[in-house]
């Protein structure tokens, strides 16, 4: 059958009913509320199975597997429309600065930790993989599902890598899966050692946490009316901006195709570029107040919503069981990193609540921030370490790395592989020296 705007609407209804089914199942299974596993994370699975790669009972269209990159083109169009300034670079990393040191070290250091393995060990075990598939193991677990559909659709651009979506998606959805899974069991072992601060047992959560609905009383609002409803909705004026910086990306790479060049730019970057045009422009007209930063980073988390039930639901299992042994061996390799960052490097490096800042860490890098904050939320229900307080501060800056590594780190990886692993871990080095530095001159200081 012939795709068409039917086909589109069919599968976005589908994958919405199959959400709504997550959320009840997650809402009314005890067994799932103990997982704490995310509703679109459930929904996913149950699209795997219901859907082409499965029983084939739900009508999918054949362009279920081109939605995650999509969706990420969009996302990263929402980025920078509405943010404002911090103050600047130096307040911002003089504030935060072991939270950002750390928090690149750990994202960095796993990409640098697989290239070396993807470059030496697996080479020699698996001589006939992609030159680029450990890459994605780290595209998966600290990036997630959005990074995964980046970078692999870069690699699958400028490489001619076909599976590298795939095998992206599948790394994104085990770092979930196994993000939330050993990560309480992290946190279980360290309330029997004592590394907690702020509880003794996990008895006392709060019931939205396990059911995934807010009780009266904790619900908020959602954001800011900017927009006379007469003229315009807000909402429809703010999904208006992130679906034109989308738009502005796709007519940029129609122009730019008709040069004939061979290098192809990357979707995701041209995206980001047009909304922070966007949002230049805005404060140009004197329209940037217009803007609800609030209610783009809902829209944004909405689409990240549909991007892991898409991710999951798409993939393929013909090719994830070409591949199923590496996936294993890299996927344990990756989660041995991760809990080595948080009970050595995080233990040795952080001052103050270690364990609390080390942990969510571990939840960002096995998944994607909203497993860190779980985990977090489970160690310190109140907040009174500061950890997301500090990260969030600092992402301002993390964000624009990140930006940078995920255009950078598949064009690198397509050609110059050694010179990408050197750099990536000449910067993972760096950060955590400095960070070393400046915990000994505070120590110094301290004894005067």
């Amino acid at each position: 059958m012939e795709y068409s705007v039917t086909s589109l609407i069919t599968d976005i209804a589908l994958a919405s009913l199959l959400i709504f089914t997550g959320q009840i199942l997650r809402a009314k299974i005890k067994i799932i509320q103990k997982l704490f596993l995310p509703a679109p994370l459930i929904a996913g699975f149950l699209g795997l199975l219901l859907g082409p790669e499965g029983l084939a009972v739900l009508p999918f269209s054949s362009a279920l597997s081109s939605y995650p990159y999509t969706l990420i083109i969009v996302l990263f169009g929402s980025l920078f429309i509405g943010r404002q300034s911090n103050g600047g670079l130096k307040k911002m990393i003089t504030s935060v600065e072991d939270t950002f040191l750390l928090n690149m070290a750990a994202e960095t250091g796993q990409f640098g930790f697989a290239l070396v393995i993807g470059t030496s060990v697996f080479a020699l075990l698996f001589p006939d993989l992609h030159s680029a598939f450990a890459l994605m193991m780290p595209a998966g677990f600290a990036g997630g599902h959005g990074y995964a559909a980046s970078i692999g659709g870069t690699l699958q651009d400028i490489a001619g890598w076909e599976e590298a979506i795939t095998i992206g998606q599948t790394f994104a959805t085990i770092g979930l899966i196994l993000g939330v899974l050993i990560g309480i069991a992290a946190i279980n072992y360290a309330i029997k050692k004592g590394y907690t601060q702020y509880i003794t047992n996990m008895s006392g959560l709060p019931e939205s946490m396990r059911t995934g609905f807010f009780n009266a009383a904790e619900q908020k609002t959602l954001g800011r009316e900017t927009t006379c409803s007469i003229s315009l909705e807000t909402l429809t004026w703010h999904l208006a901006l992130i679906l034109m910086a989308a738009g502005g990306a796709y007519l940029i790479d129609y122009l730019y195709g008709l040069l004939n060049l061979n290098f192809s730019l990357p979707m995701v970057c041209l995206s980001m570029f047009c909304g922070v045009f966007i949002n230049w422009f805005l404060k140009l007209v004197r329209l940037d107040k217009s803007i609800d930063r609030n209610t783009i980073s809902r829209v944004g988390s909405s689409i990240t919503d549909y991007l892991v039930f898409f991710g999951i639901a798409s993939i393929r299992i013909s090719v994830v069981s070409e591949y199923l042994l590496p996936i294993i061996i890299m996927s344990l390799l990756g989660v041995a990193y991760c809990l080595f960052y948080v009970f050595v490097i995080c233990k040795k490096l952080y001052t103050d609540n270690w364990f609390e800042r080390g942990i969510f860490i571990f939840g960002w890098n096995m998944g994607v921030v909203a497993i860190g904050i779980i985990l977090l939320r489970i160690v310190d229900p109140d907040m009174k370490s500061g950890t997301l307080e500090d990260y969030g501060f600092a992402y301002v800056l993390i964000s624009i790395i990140e930006l940078a590594m995920i255009t950078f780190i598949p064009v690198f990886a397509a050609y110059h592989h050694g010179f990408l692993t050197g750099c990536v871990l000449l910067i993972f080095f760096a950060f955590l020296l400095i960070s070393a530095q400046r915990i000994k001159k505070r120590n110094q200081r301290s004894l005067y």
